[in-house]
């Protein structure tokens, strides 16, 4: 692929993966265009994170829509004017319906903060914590419009420690999902991923 590859990140919260992403392109260690923000969430840090970086933001309220399906066709037409490529999920805490997954099957990714299919959903950390888990990570996965079970790409395992508290461990996910994330991008960049039904296959 000659061009950069052209990427929207979507988020709603603080953003520490949306810059760990902007960080590793600026470090030279990710060859990717960060285009585009997508946040639900006006007041999000995110957006100011984006601010500071010179990226482009559609920052929107869902409430101003009649449905998911009104605001998706909406940020479908952003993607297309930014003429976007991949569209990764970075902590953006919205289902999302075909009227997204549709066009971009297989150009959408999320990161995940457990070893899917273990503990999919809200507070994934807390969850695996809270069972007494030995072994956590994170998952990149595609999206596929259910709730964290679209095909794996990578996983990254950490061990839980004696005597961890949730706030260490929560800590450490997210160094590792700011290590895994910008690495996976970059796999998909280089045209070393291949999507064949469930099965991901890296070269």
């Amino acid at each position: 692929m000659s061009k950069p590859l052209t990427i929207a990140v979507f988020a709603s919260g603080s953003g520490s993966n949306f810059q760990a992403i902007a960080d590793a392109v600026k470090a030279g260690r990710l060859d990717v265009r960060i285009a585009l923000l997508v946040c639900d969430k006006p007041q999000a840090a995110v957006v100011e994170r984006a601010e500071k970086e010179g990226i482009p933001s559609f920052v929107f309220r869902p409430k101003q829509f009649a449905s998911r399906e009104e605001y998706e066709s909406e940020i479908v037409h952003r993607l297309k004017e930014h003429n976007i490529d991949l569209l990764v999920l970075a902590g953006y805490m919205r289902l999302i319906t075909d009227t997204l997954v549709r066009p971009y099957y297989g150009r959408m990714i999320n990161i995940h903060p457990s070893l899917l299919p273990a503990f999919p959903g809200l507070n994934a950390i807390e969850q695996a914590y809270e069972h007494g888990a030995k072994v956590t990570g994170v998952t990149v996965h595609y999206v596929d419009g259910g709730m964290d079970t679209g095909p794996i790409i990578a996983q990254r395992a950490l061990d839980i420690r004696e005597g961890e508290t949730l706030d260490t461990l929560t800590e450490r996910i997210h160094r590792l999902e700011h290590e895994l994330y910008p690495e996976v991008i970059q796999w998909i960049r280089e045209d070393r991923v291949r999507l064949d039904g469930r099965r991901v296959q890296r070269s």
